[in-house]
């Protein structure tokens, strides 16, 4: 199943003779969940950045809710199209939750595209993680309050944007929800809404990557929150173990979120692993 040609609207930082980083966001999060503020961090370290609108958010190409006509191996090749857009032949690569489970696919498909892949509070690509701890109890608790959301609702929607952020939030950084809301309005109304964004979590794909993860040709590094609610950090570890010669960065007490306090520990372990590479 492969949909028509979509828009994917992208956003740049920094010198575009330096080092390309593609930074791959999650499910229904835009690019404006990568901070501007830790783009340019990255830039001004000497990486020329891109981060871009997946398919049913921003500005991108969004679809009637319900039934998405594309799957994470046309993400995967969405990302790719994005480099070609800016001319770059191989590039580091960056995923955050969703973001990093096509980054792994982006990796699999077009190893001579990637130069080095970190991955960011998410889980292994076509291993069975059965056996793996499940989201947290009041996790599961909060997300099922996902069902009784209108999300054509714009107050409904952000308040619960924010509960879930709020949810899978740091336990070692204060959770501050006036920041948080004014940011997600922001997305909101940027975006034009939610609604189509929820199509990511019906996505399918990947499939024949099955059992392929120690076939990775890039230099992996895994982050990984020690409190993440979503991925417990046994998600992390196990891909780190799958990849040959990965390495794992453990943010102690972090969330499934990039906490600006987490930024500069962050940002010094991809420089390093990208200078590496």
């Amino acid at each position: 199943m492969t949909s028509a040609q979509p828009t994917i609207v992208s956003e740049t930082f920094g010198d575009p003779g330096n080092p390309a980083v593609l930074l791959i966001m999650g499910a229904m999060a835009s690019m404006l969940w990568w901070p501007e503020k830790l783009c340019r961090a990255l830039a001004d370290a000497g990486l020329f950045v891109i981060r871009y609108d997946n398919r049913d958010t921003g500005h991108s190409t969004k679809y009637p809710p319900g039934k998405p006509p594309y799957t994470f191996d046309d993400m995967a090749d969405d990302a790719i199209g994005v480099l070609d857009r800016h001319d770059i032949d191989r590039a580091h690569v960056a995923g955050m939750s969703m973001g990093g489970m096509i980054a792994q696919l982006v990796a699999l498909k077009h190893p001579a595209r990637v130069a080095s892949l970190t991955v960011i509070s998410s889980s292994p690509v076509g291993m069975d993680t059965s056996h793996l701890p499940k989201m947290s109890a009041a996790y599961i608790e909060h997300s099922a309050g996902g069902a009784d959301v209108d999300w054509s609702d714009c107050g409904q929607a952000i308040d619960f944007v924010v509960r879930d952020a709020r949810a899978i939030a740091s336990v070692a950084h204060p959770f501050d929800e006036a920041r948080m809301r004014a940011f997600i309005e922001q997305d909101y109304d940027r975006s034009g809404g939610f609604l189509s964004a929820t199509n990511h979590f019906m996505l399918e794909g990947g499939d024949e990557r099955k059992g392929r993860l120690d076939e990775m040709k890039a230099p992996l590094l895994v982050i990984h929150g020690t409190a993440d609610p979503i991925f417990p950090i046994e998600h992390g570890e196990a891909l780190a173990d799958a990849a040959p010669g990965a390495k794992l960065l453990r943010i102690e007490g972090g969330g499934h979120e990039l906490h600006r306090q987490d930024w500069p520990e962050i940002v010094a372990a991809m420089l390093a692993h990208i200078r590496s590479h």
